[in-house]
């Protein structure tokens, strides 16, 4: 039987990061504005690649001095950004598992966030017989070592798997190593690809 392996953000977890700085800015637009000058989506891939927090907000204030000032309480807000879920993303995690499907995660996450995913969303932990966690292991999708992690510690061949990510540069990354890919763009879509490959 083929094993299924799940990126979790933007797959089966919204991740809404805008939401950690709603206490200090008067709008989601000027929030976004100031993220954008920060350069956050690199520091935060950084983050998700292993880099300390403490070590991020140093290299935050080196690069953009006082205006980086507000990432100090990221870490204290991220589980405003991971509370919702993704619209029937889950239903169909839970019917592969009553199928008996073996079920894998794989995430681009920083290792001292992670454990506010496991709080807030314990089925996490239920629902997967191993989540490899970017930041835990130092390396990122869509370097090839990430997913060798995953295989290498779970006995897999990339021919038995079926890999779900929302980052199309993931999937490919997948695909480079033998496993099926498929690009998420939403519960119904996926629900259709796992059926055709006798799945779902």
């Amino acid at each position: 039987m083929k094993s299924v392996i799940f990126d979790l953000g933007a797959v089966l977890i919204e991740w809404d990061p805008a939401l950690a700085f709603a206490d200090v800015f008067t709008s989601r637009a000027a929030a976004e504005a100031w993220m954008a000058r920060i350069g956050f989506d690199g520091w935060n891939r950084l983050q998700d690649g292993g880099r300390s927090f403490a070590k991020g907000l140093e290299a935050a204030r080196e690069a953009h001095g006082d205006e980086a000032r507000h990432l100090a309480g990221y870490l204290a807000a991220f589980p405003l950004t991971i509370e919702k879920t993704v619209p029937g993303a889950w239903e169909i995690a839970e019917a592969l598992l009553a199928r008996n499907v073996p079920l894998y995660g794989l995430t681009n996450w920083a290792a001292e966030t992670w454990p506010h995913a496991l709080e807030i969303h314990p089925r996490l932990g239920q629902l997967f017989r191993d989540i490899v966690v970017s930041g835990r292991v130092g390396a990122l999708k869509p370097e090839p070592a990430v997913y060798r992690i995953l295989m290498d510690r779970n006995g897999l061949r990339p021919e038995d798997c079926i890999f779900i990510d929302d980052n199309p540069d993931n999937v490919e990354g997948a695909r480079a190593l033998g496993i099926d890919g498929i690009h998420f763009t939403g519960a119904d879509a996926l629900g259709q690809a796992l059926a055709r490959r006798g799945l779902f």
